[in-house]
């Protein structure tokens, strides 16, 4: 089921920039574009590498290490579709993002 958490001031995230968080002290990469904001893993399903540092190029986020690249909207490696890194459902509440975790 999970745990919803705060994650954000939806103010204070930019669009269309990945932004670091740690609800609960979990790594979580979130997303805003447009007028949703997407949640994954702020870890690479490769080696790990912090995916907040990588570059955004519409729905498809590339790791800075080894450019990997990951739809924002599933979590998909777009190379090898069955990699991919965590997706969490994100929810925008009284200008808060707020992010389900297991």
């Amino acid at each position: 089921m999970g745990t919803s958490a705060e994650a954000a001031e939806l103010s204070k995230l930019p669009e269309g920039r990945p932004a670091a968080a740690f609800p609960l002290g979990l790594p979580v990469l979130l997303v805003r574009r447009g007028g949703e904001v997407y949640a994954l893993e702020n870890r690479c399903a490769h080696m790990g590498c912090p995916l907040a540092a990588g570059k955004l190029d519409g729905y498809v986020l590339q790791c800075p290490c080894h450019d990997w690249r990951f739809d924002i909207r599933d979590g998909k490696f777009l190379d090898a579709p069955e990699l991919a890194v965590k997706i969490y459902a994100a929810e925008i509440k009284d200008g808060k993002v707020f992010v389900r975790l297991p």
